[in-house]
């Protein structure tokens, strides 16, 4: 098997699983409680707290731990517009991922005013819209980096164009990969996660600024400073610690590889496939993804080549989404004003730091036979 597609998940490491082991088998205490081996559990949690907000250049007490990147995306948004109530409108970018967009159009059925962001053709945030929404009472949600294209957003930029606005950023994408400071960018809140950085699934976090009055949207007990109620696990959030270690540690050595794993696939493209389209711009994206669409897309199965493609050992995706059996067009890809069958039909190569270039070669050959065979 042949894995490309990382953007959905990553193997975790084994120096991860060894990292957790002791906390899944000894160290079981809850952190809560208050004899020994509760007290041992706090301690570990409270410490990878503190390196994993370090690698954020936030302070301790500004990073909650949660389920993953689902969660703290609902948490934020909602919190901010229903339990805290310190905003009453929502802008959101056009290409975020659902877990922005689907929490959005639920506010919005709450009474949220509710606006999208639109996107240039390269899937990057209209900066010049951003303006517009400059006030105390409106949270801008804008994604680090996309899940199917790989596009950066300035984030930087729309935080000068609306300094008087809460600014948050899914940046489960990002974090591990480039070098994500929440204090630099200028943003308010975040969300980030471990499974995408090879450490274990159902762990993630949200840092949320000092100063924001942030009442918890997850009820039922007191853990993370009375903002999100639930057991902590500790040893998925030793795993997320020493993933985000190893991730950060290595960023530099990481992102060259893939990069280089990237690059190979576009010139491989290039050479063989005619009429493609590369929808990740080449400047300001992440290293390790490649979303690629066909000019004749009318004449192509999106769904089969994903399944033949399958059939030949090798993962990747599509980004969009499956919805009782028909294949719809990516959001992404539509926002950034391609053909509903191009964004059908579109393949996202995804890489890690494990992909070897002799993989990229072989799934692009395979790609290219399975592409000409359609096209007869």
């Amino acid at each position: 098997m042949i894995y490309l597609d990382n953007s959905a998940t990553t193997r975790i490491d084994d120096e991860v699983v060894d990292a957790m082991l002791p906390w899944l088998r000894e160290g079981y205490g809850n952190a809560s409680s208050q004899y020994e081996l509760g007290r041992r559990a706090r301690v570990v949690i409270e410490q990878a707290r503190t390196e994993i907000a370090s690698l954020l250049g936030a302070h301790p007490a500004e990073l909650m731990f949660t389920s993953g990147g689902t969660e703290s995306n609902n948490a934020i948004l909602k919190s901010m517009c229903q339990e805290s109530k310190l905003v009453d409108q929502l802008a959101v970018g056009a290409t975020e991922h659902h877990a922005v967009l689907h929490v959005a159009d639920a506010l919005a059925s709450c009474g949220v005013d509710v606006y999208a962001l639109p996107v240039d053709n390269a899937g990057r945030i209209v900066v010049g819209d951003v303006a517009a929404r400059n006030t105390p009472r409106t949270l801008i949600s804008v994604m680090h980096a996309n899940n199917e294209t790989g596009a950066m957003q300035p984030i930087e930029a729309v935080r000068s164009s609306a300094p008087d606005a809460y600014l948050h950023t899914d940046a489960v994408q990002s974090f591990g990969k480039v070098p994500v400071r929440v204090h630099d960018l200028g943003i308010d809140l975040a969300t980030i996660s471990a499974h995408k950085i090879h450490g274990p699934k159902g762990i993630g976090a949200m840092f949320i600024r000092k100063g924001i009055d942030f009442k918890a949207h997850q009820h039922g007990g007191a853990q993370e400073r009375n903002r999100r109620a639930g057991t902590e696990p500790t040893a998925l959030i030793v795993g997320f610690q020493h993933a985000a270690r190893r991730a950060v540690a290595q960023m530099q050595a990481r992102e060259r590889h893939m990069r280089s794993c990237i690059d190979l696939a576009r010139t491989l493209i290039s050479a063989q496939i005619p009429d493609v389209r590369f929808n990740t711009p080449h400047e300001a994206s992440l290293p390790n993804i490649l979303n690629i669409s066909f000019l004749d897309a009318e004449r192509l199965d999106g769904e089969a080549i994903l399944q033949q493609m399958d059939i030949a050992g090798v993962c990747v995706s599509n980004g969009s989404a499956c919805v009782s059996g028909s294949m719809q067009p990516s959001h992404v890809l539509s926002a950034m004003g391609l053909p509903a069958a191009e964004a059908r039909a579109a393949v996202r190569f995804s890489v890690s730091k494990d992909t070897t270039h002799e993989e990229v070669e072989t799934a692009v050959a395979i790609c290219a036979d399975i592409i000409r065979k359609l096209r007869v």
